[in-house]
């Protein structure tokens, strides 16, 4: 026989004490419940293995407590790193997070926006990476806030929190250049469309006037990168320094370095522009631009819950700091 769920009555039987009592508790409000009646009902609520029904608060508020989280790509350990930040930041403010990954496809992220939508989420999340079309103006028709992290439209009205790419091309250029580099190169993507797109503009402002900077192009991925710099190596055409776009492209140029025998640093300084936890255990470690992910993940929780800070959207940035490791010639 399947055991009933303990009900809020259960709990107050229980820590002998009214309804409205342990509702306070359990939902921290709207009234101040003295520490020891606070002890008895959490206790009270444990032993009989109560958990709050999402539902039935969600028809008395009109709220889910649940937010969408739209991934560019779930793979990407940069996306899959933010995202546990951005679920960290909801969690700590008792909300539900939902995840769909749209796979870098711009009519997947549309899908996913208009599938939570109609969940009824309380606000959206979307980590996009690429500019094309606007899936936050969905969730603005239906009257739930939204917030980019990462990349945003460029007219679009929702708050975009992102990293200041522009700084970090330039920091990744300038310690290259204490290296002794002349010439550094730079590996986009195959096109140059959001972020990418921002930090090839920022790598060409900055190296103006060097001679014969190269610019190289390839997928996302380690795999591209690993062929393009075996096919590099091979035509005695790899550049002695390279910052590249993604971190997933600078482990793919250490793979691809290292099959070809071709010594980093020694032989191709490297830095990278994303920071994710997996570049500090390269061989050798990767000297990244960190992202402040988390910092990014926190502005945008605090924006997307308070409608005063929504009303005002302007893009807004954090500092991606130098971690100096061993690929670009120092000594970490």
């Amino acid at each position: 026989m399947t055991k009933r769920p303990s009900t809020l009555a259960d709990v107050a039987r229980r820590a002998g004490t009214s309804t409205a009592v342990v509702s306070y508790v359990i939902n921290n409000g709207p009234r101040p419940v003295a520490a020891a009646t606070r002890e008895r009902v959490l206790a009270a609520a444990a032993e009989l293995g109560y958990r709050p029904n999402r539902i039935a608060r969600a028809l008395r508020s009109r709220t889910t407590g649940v937010v969408g989280l739209v991934l560019a790509d779930a793979s990407n350990p940069y996306f899959g790193a933010l995202a546990r930040h951005v679920e960290q930041a909801l969690e700590r403010r008792d909300r539900l997070t939902l995840v769909g990954n749209a796979g870098f496809s711009a009519e997947r992220q549309r899908h996913l926006v208009e599938r939570f939508l109609a969940a009824q989420v309380d606000g959206l999340v979307i980590v996009s990476a690429d500019t094309a079309g606007d899936a936050a103006a969905l969730a603005e028709a239906a009257g739930v806030p939204a917030v980019y992290v990462h990349n945003g439209p460029p007219h679009g009205h929702a708050p975009v929190v992102a990293a200041d790419n522009q700084a970090a091309v330039r920091e990744a250029v300038a310690h290259l250049r204490r290296h002794g580099h002349g010439s550094i190169a730079f590996l986009a993507g195959p096109h140059d469309e959001g972020p990418v797109g921002v930090r090839r503009e920022a790598w060409d402002a900055a190296i103006a006037g060097d001679p014969g900077p190269v610019l190289l192009r390839c997928d996302y991925s380690r795999a591209a990168a690993d062929a393009l710099t075996r096919r590099l190596v091979s035509e005695g055409a790899m550049p002695r320094a390279l910052i590249t776009a993604t971190d997933e492209q600078a482990i793919g140029i250490l793979s691809g370095a290292w099959a070809r025998g071709l010594a980093v640093p020694d032989r191709l300084a490297l830095i990278s522009l994303d920071g994710t936890p997996e570049s500090a255990y390269t061989a050798p470690a990767l000297t990244v631009t960190e992202q402040p992910l988390q910092a990014m993940a926190e502005q945008a929780v605090d924006l997307l819950l308070s409608p005063a800070a929504l009303a005002q959207p302007p893009t807004r940035t954090g500092e991606a700091a130098l971690i100096r490791r061993r690929s670009c010639g120092c000594g970490g």
